[in-house]
């Protein structure tokens, strides 16, 4: 089978989205299909194109068997949300030639993820032009979270865009999205139930696995060792991109709530557009520290020398978006705080895994931070649980054959 994969992030060194669609790819040409990408040079979470990479040229490289074009692309230092949508359009543009090209190879299926959904409308020509099958991806519902959120504001904006993504959603032979709450909102959107998929998130539990005993995290940890935290002392965690959609406040203020409690360190680990304010913040807080994006080969590492794994997020972004960092967590075998409101996906998966509470609601974090240290029974045992929830839901051999196999019958089924 001939796939090509149409992602604006594809960076199989980093964590996030470009590492999902760059693992997705090296799989499936592992397992024998022909494997084409086309993307941009890395840039997220930094909001600046990575070493090595140039954001004016074209370029093409091969990796882990598969094809990869690189279109240059207009990266603002400081994203609002019309820079945004500037940027995301310059890439649209610049791909879209290459996107053209691909149609002399034929694919069996395009598979174009989203965000950004600037690229779905060359990724449906391209399909139809070259008579293979379109696949869109969700990872988050990039519209609804740029109005809820205020990075977009306007009623009349937000009803033609919300028109216009609700045509183009309908328009593909297949839809996917990484939780059912995200599946359940693209049927609202229009999309017919029999075109719709739930491909989920993954984690690769080979390369995360679980200190076997609590007594192990400061002995088998060298993180622990760099971070001067003693065996006596809990980290609470927070590892990933610093953007807009986490509600970065509440872990400064949390911090700073315990700020007396000589038990408790933070470790507040990536970069992104939020990372300065909350640094900001966070300044005089004896009890933080800030590390950069760790590399992938010591993610395991990293997760593993946790006590507690926080996953702050908005409440406007709740059921918009699946926290793909949360995979790791679960992985790592350690307990999760997140805060989302009851009802909510991440509310379910994360009360049999962890704690969760209100957005927004430092107190009741530094709470919930302060139940688990009094307990450790019980912070053991949750952070087991999520382990168990890894192994049965999200394990990355299971997701991506069940996904090669939904790929098969869609080149086969018939016109839609």
């Amino acid at each position: 089978m001939k796939l090509l994969i149409y992602s604006l992030n594809y960076a199989p060194e980093l964590t996030g989205i470009g590492k999902y669609s760059g693992e997705m790819a090296a799989w499936l040409a592992a397992a024998g299909h022909e494997v084409r990408v086309i993307t941009a040079p890395p840039y997220y979470p930094d909001w600046k194109v990575s070493a090595g990479y140039s954001a004016w040229r074209y370029s093409l490289t091969a990796r882990d068997n598969v094809l990869v074009w690189r279109a240059p692309l207009w990266v603002p230092a400081k994203p609002s949300g019309l820079k945004r949508l500037l940027h995301l359009a310059s890439f649209a543009a610049s791909s879209f030639p290459l996107m053209l090209r691909q149609m002399f190879w034929r694919p069996d299926v395009v598979w174009v993820v989203a965000p950004a959904l600037a690229c779905v409308p060359g990724a449906l020509l391209c399909a139809r032009l070259s008579g293979a099958k379109a696949w869109l991806h969700v990872q988050d519902y990039e519209v609804d979270a740029a109005f809820d959120m205020g990075l977009v504001k306007g009623r009349g904006i937000r009803k033609m865009a919300l028109g216009v993504e609700r045509w183009l959603m309908r328009r593909f032979d297949r839809f996917s999205t990484i939780s059912g709450r995200m599946l359940a909102l693209a049927h609202g959107k229009g999309v017919d139930a029999d075109r719709a998929v739930l491909f989920p998130n993954w984690v690769d539990l080979s390369a995360i696995a679980p200190p076997v005993a609590d007594a192990e995290v400061s002995e088998a940890s060298g993180y622990r060792g760099e971070w001067g935290v003693s065996r006596e002392q809990l980290v609470a965690l927070y590892s990933g991109n610093m953007g807009g959609k986490q509600g970065l406040e509440v872990l400064a203020d949390t911090a700073r709530l315990l700020s007396d409690e000589p038990g408790v360190q933070f470790i507040f680990c990536g970069n992104g557009a939020g990372r300065a304010d909350l640094e900001s913040r966070c300044e005089g807080l004896p009890n933080v520290r800030f590390l950069d994006l760790q590399p992938l080969e010591r993610l395991g590492e990293l997760l593993g020398a946790a006590d507690i794994h926080l996953l702050p997020q908005r409440a406007d972004a709740a059921d918009l978006v699946m926290p793909s960092k949360l995979t790791g967590m679960l992985a790592s075998g350690r307990a999760v705080i997140a805060t989302a409101n009851p009802g909510t996906e991440l509310a379910a998966v994360v009360e049999g895994c962890g704690l969760v509470v209100p957005p927004e609601s430092p107190a009741a974090m530094a709470g919930a931070i302060r139940k688990l240290m009094d307990e450790p029974g019980l912070r053991l045992s949750l952070g087991a649980q999520g382990r168990r929830y890894a192994e049965e839901h999200i394990d990355k051999q299971t997701v991506l054959s069940r996904f090669e196999k939904m790929l098969v019958e869609c080149r086969g089924a018939g016109a839609a």
